[in-house]
């Protein structure tokens, strides 16, 4: 079992990461959370097709930097909520007779570093088949709302449904349904595909020179235990063209990124503790906590770039929660790479809401929607509905 890289510059944070690794699968083991391995694999065809949906997500404990950018292995682990506001349709055909992969996303045909992306996650499946065969893409995110976004999440629904139609096409439903293989491969062009791919509340786990096989999602709510929350997704546009990449590469020079990574570790397993006795509050908590030191360790990454990724909404937006708290209502704000604001609360809640956020007079989308599951394979024929 070969072992990520370890950049040198965090090489004394492995040993106290790895141990916060152990003791969150000890946790995981306690509770009867740890997916089984996957089965051996079937028998590959050099030929077939196969459609996939999933969903985006919203960071719970959230992550930036890549401490292994082939194996895309994060410097810490990270939860996050699947999100029915939005969903990834794909489609993935392997021909034998096609001279080249191909992908078309949101109609317009991939170029660079687009397609290099998908063609990685391609390249895994069809090493572990043992073929040749290129694969025909097509992808397409569908939205609830006009406006699109920045930081909903849809490059993690693209990844894990880009996972799941490929590994059906080549091997067939069974192995497409396992959804820890799925989150290693997803995890190949989308770190948070990974997450994505899992469903519900997700856990992520990931550390510096972690084995890649063990890089995996775990789905944490496994007993309906969140069934009443309700996501209400706000989405704004970055003004400035915010790219996610850029942010994983200036994150690790914050100053703070070393204390996020050690605090992580005790976060995650008091995530896991909430999901156990349904405390929906302490994740709306952590989620918002770590919006803000998400923006903190993005926005001092770099002393001549700095990435500012939210818009002035944001600010009010998070006022606005607290005021809503002020009044009785639990509502918290959670926001990923972009000013892209999800509302966590009870389902009962939502009206009062989305009411505040519409009286704000700002001209803001608002959807409710409630969590979603893990990717999962629909027919060619629904899928080319919406292709």
């Amino acid at each position: 079992m070969h072992n990520s890289t370890i950049p040198k510059e965090f090489a004394d944070l492995v040993a106290p990461m790895r141990s916060a690794h152990e003791r969150i699968l000890a946790d995981l083991q306690h509770y009867q959370l740890v997916p089984p391995p996957p089965p051996s694999l079937p028998p590959a065809r050099v030929r077939g097709v196969a459609a996939a949906r999933a969903y985006p997500m919203q960071g719970v404990l959230k992550y930036h930097g890549l401490s292994d950018w082939a194996q895309r292995i994060a410097f810490l682990p990270s939860i996050s909520l699947n999100n029915t506001a939005a969903h990834t349709t794909t489609l993935v055909e392997f021909d034998p007779a096609l001279p080249a992969d191909n992908a078309v996303i949101g109609g317009i045909p991939a170029q660079g570093r687009e397609l290099e992306r998908v063609v990685t996650v391609l390249d895994a499946v069809r090493s572990l088949a043992g073929i040749t065969s290129h694969a025909r893409v097509v992808s397409r995110n569908v939205l609830r709302t006009r406006v699109a976004g920045k930081g909903l999440g849809t490059s993690a629904s693209a990844a894990a449904a880009l996972a799941c139609a490929a590994v059906g096409a080549i091997f067939g439903p069974e192995l497409a349904g396992h959804t820890r293989f799925l989150s290693t491969l997803a995890r190949l062009l989308a770190g948070s595909g990974c997450r994505s791919a899992a469903g519900g509340l997700a856990l992520w786990l990931s550390y510096p020179g972690i084995p890649p096989v063990e890089s995996y999602a775990v789905r944490l709510d496994q007993h309906h235990e969140l069934d009443d929350i309700a996501l209400i997704t706000v989405p704004i546009d970055s003004r400035i063209g915010l790219k996610t990449e850029q942010a994983h590469h200036d994150a690790p020079h914050s100053i703070f990124f070393r204390a996020w990574m050690l605090a992580r570790g005790d976060e995650v397993r008091e995530c896991i503790s909430a999901v156990r006795r349904g405390d929906w509050q302490t994740i709306g908590q952590l989620a918002e906590l770590d919006s803000m030191r998400l923006h903190g360790v993005t926005m001092s990454g770099s002393r001549e770039q700095r990435i500012i990724g939210w818009e002035p909404e944001n600010i009010t937006l998070f006022r606005l929660c607290n005021d809503l708290r002020a009044r009785g209502i639990p509502v918290y704000a959670s926001t990923d790479t972009g000013p892209t604001v999800v509302f966590i609360t009870q389902r009962e809640h939502a009206p009062a809401v989305t009411a505040a956020i519409a009286d704000l007079g700002l001209g803001l989308e608002t959807v409710i929607a409630p969590i979603g599951g893990p990717a999962h394979l629909i027919s060619v024929e629904e899928a080319l509905t919406e292709l």
